[in-house]
């Protein structure tokens, strides 16, 4: 057994337990403690530590993490120079992108970012939304906001630039997007010094690995069935065209068995197609994991 560790971070907060919830999927069980800032992890080679996805890019760039995972809003928020190993696609409400948007009230004249000049914004991603702006030619009063930044408008900001999902926040406070900085997922980046350490790079490739068939699994189910060699093509004609069934034949040179991956949303209406093709024994089994 290696006696090397490798230091992974964590999100702390809003990602902490969709995070957690995903390692436990992949095989990896963290446990959280209330006031601990180093979870417990089923891998002694691997040593947890929670930090917030704001501060996570930096930690990882000066090497006091190994990797970690944390959004790519983030990345280019702090500028910090780290090698992205994969994309995973989660967050804290669905499995959509996050977007920044620029807003205002309602009720505000202002129609593009051309408008803001001179105006002030209040922001938790100042470096993202000066850059927005100067793009564009354009110079604010770019605010740091603590928190609460949606009912910042109009008393105490002009605009806002905030993180959305699904946008009912932003409804609830009477807000309307006027432009769009950024969309943004969830990654894990690795310290360049770390991933071109052998044994740290296998072992972080590993985990991505475990994250992302996870991932790939979600919506996804398992069908198996019996057919008869003649209904086979009948049978084939009604299955998704980009899978490619196994099929393997049986005792009975008659019959074959069918096994295949479908999305979940698609069965209900399929199955029954499916018996009628001459399909038989069909059974839907779980996916938990799909590796490439």
């Amino acid at each position: 057994m290696s006696c090397r560790t490798l230091k992974l971070g964590i999100p702390a907060g809003s990602l902490q337990d969709a995070t957690g919830l995903l390692f436990s999927r992949a095989g990896y069980n963290i446990k959280f403690a209330s006031r601990s800032y180093f979870p417990t992890i089923d891998d002694t080679e691997i040593e947890c530590m929670l930090i917030r996805a704001q501060e996570m890019a930096r930690y990882v760039e000066n090497g006091i993490l190994d990797a970690g995972i944390t959004g790519y809003d983030w990345i280019l928020e702090t500028g910090a120079d780290v090698h992205e190993v994969c994309e995973l696609i989660f967050s804290k409400v669905s499995r959509r992108p996050v977007r920044w948007v620029l807003c205002v009230p309602e009720d505000s004249p202002v129609q593009s970012a051309a408008d803001l000049q001179g105006k002030r914004i209040a922001t938790e991603v100042v470096g993202l939304t000066t850059r927005f702006l100067a793009a564009r030619g354009v110079t604010a009063h770019v605010e740091f906001s603590w928190g609460a930044t949606e009912v910042k408008p109009p008393k105490l900001a002009d605009a806002i630039v905030e993180v959305t999902e699904t946008g009912s926040s932003l409804r609830a406070n009477n807000l309307r997007i006027v432009e769009e900085l950024l969309q943004s997922t969830t990654r894990m980046i690795a310290n360049h010094d770390s991933w071109s350490d052998e044994w740290v790079r296998g072992k972080i490739e590993n985990i991505a690995l475990m994250l992302q068939s996870c991932l790939a699994a979600e919506g996804k189910v398992g069908l198996m069935m019996n057919v008869l060699e003649s209904s086979l093509q009948s049978v084939l004609s009604i299955l998704p065209a980009l899978q490619k069934p196994t099929v393997s034949h049986l005792s009975d040179p008659e019959w074959v068995a069918l096994n295949t991956i479908v999305d979940e949303s698609i069965v209900r209406a399929i199955i029954p197609r499916l018996k009628q093709a001459g399909a038989r024994g069909i059974v839907e089994y779980p996916i938990s994991k799909i590796i490439d």
